[in-house]
């Protein structure tokens, strides 16, 4: 497997994001769900609408099982995710027994290979040169909620890492050059 980078900088996230809004719901959300909630692209493209919909309301996690004796996670479904979701599902006329991220061309979702040339094709539009592919979004997930104080243990454990070590290289941080900020402010 090839290594690829985080998108590091907001301001290309967000031309990416207004990119994909203009092309399609579905890929829109594709990409605001994996780097706002770090969910394996294999794991997130077999999600079904019902798995997410309570109703006519969105769920406020999304609970993954990986294995059949694990505990399971939880992930936050937050106010960006839960508004491309309400339009992907309103536009597509998806049904609960839907894949999310359906094929234009049957009832299956779409593949991994397309989800990434969805996405390396929106960067490379977007002018990114770095390596791009679909872990991407999971890497800028991290990334960024690690810059925002999320502590590397509970990266950690989403991306099932055995090292605080591992993690820092997976999300793109030098270990060596880490700073982090803790300002109680009392």
């Amino acid at each position: 497997m090839e290594y690829v980078e985080p998108i590091k900088e907001i301001e290309t996230i967000n031309k990416i994001k207004n990119l994909l809004k203009q092309k399609s719901p579905r890929d829109y959300l594709l990409f605001v769900f994996g780097i706002n909630t770090g969910i394996s692209i294999s794991y997130l493209l077999n999600i079904k609408v019902g798995e997410l919909i309570n109703g006519n309301t969105v769920c406020e996690f999304y609970s993954l099982k990986e294995k059949e004796d694990s505990q399971g996670k939880q992930f936050y479904i937050n106010t960006n995710v839960r508004n491309a979701l309400t339009i992907h599902i309103k536009e597509a006329g998806l049904t609960e027994e839907d894949y999310l991220f359906k094929s234009r061309k049957n009832n299956q979702p779409i593949t991994r290979q397309q989800a990434y040339r969805i996405i390396h094709s929106v960067a490379r539009e977007a002018g990114m040169t770095e390596k791009i592919g679909t872990h991407t979004l999971r890497k800028t997930f991290g990334y960024h909620a690690y810059r925002k104080g999320v502590a590397i243990s509970l990266l950690q454990n989403i991306f099932n890492h055995s090292t605080r070590a591992e993690t820092l290289r997976y999300i793109g941080i030098d270990k060596d050059n880490v700073k982090v900020r803790i300002d109680v402010n009392l």
